[in-house]
């Protein structure tokens, strides 16, 4: 099975077993800590990943870290290492999030735009595409400012380009395609017209 698709498995799994216990929220809380731990720590991440080291002496490290987690919670973790999976633990927080954005029918957009947004921009934006979607959106947005104006968005895999730049490209390959060529200075020539 490919990592993503185990990952994903183990999401599932904790996703569960959140429902059953403290909820969506609270798991999710402690799988983020976990996976930043990793993140962060390279040393621990090490610790945990390598095979040279016995599963008990991994077990009882994760058993003292995580000593506030509830035990659902903990179990959950000490099943990783039993099977080896342990390194896939940040992948399973991510997988983790995107089940509960299911859940929760949210979708995380992509946002670029060549100048920082005011507050109140952002929160136009983010109700249009709620709209758009029809779910809550959560944008998050960048500033690049080679694409000159306007917006682009990225929700999955569809993109939505409204940049100024690529509105100029498409006029160019207009006027290119209709037999005139941009000059310098922006004059447009016509070939065959003196």
């Amino acid at each position: 099975m490919r990592d993503e698709t185990v990952a994903r498995n183990y999401a599932e799994a904790l996703f569960e077993l959140a429902q059953r216990h403290e909820g969506i929220d609270a798991y999710g809380d402690h799988i983020q800590t976990v996976a930043r731990l990793l993140e962060e720590n390279p040393s621990f991440r090490l610790f945990l990943e390598t095979p040279r080291i016995d599963a008990e002496d991994k077990k009882a490290v994760v058993r003292k870290a995580f000593a506030e987690f509830p035990a659902p919670m903990t179990n959950f973790l000490l099943v990783t290492i039993d099977k080896r999976r342990q390194r896939l633990l940040r992948q399973i927080a991510r997988a983790y999030a995107d089940l509960v954005d299911e859940h929760e029918n949210r979708a995380h957009v992509e946002v670029t735009v060549a100048r920082e947004m005011t507050d109140e921009t952002k929160d136009r934006v983010a109700e249009r595409l709620s709209a758009l979607l029809g779910k809550t959106a959560i944008p998050h947005v960048r500033v690049q400012p080679e694409i000159i104006g306007g917006i682009v968005v990225r929700a999955g895999d569809t993109i939505y380009d409204g940049s100024l730049r690529r509105r100029l490209d498409r006029m160019r390959r207009q006027l290119v395609a209709a037999g005139a060529s941009p000059g310098p200075a922006g004059e447009t020539h016509t070939s065959g017209i003196d």
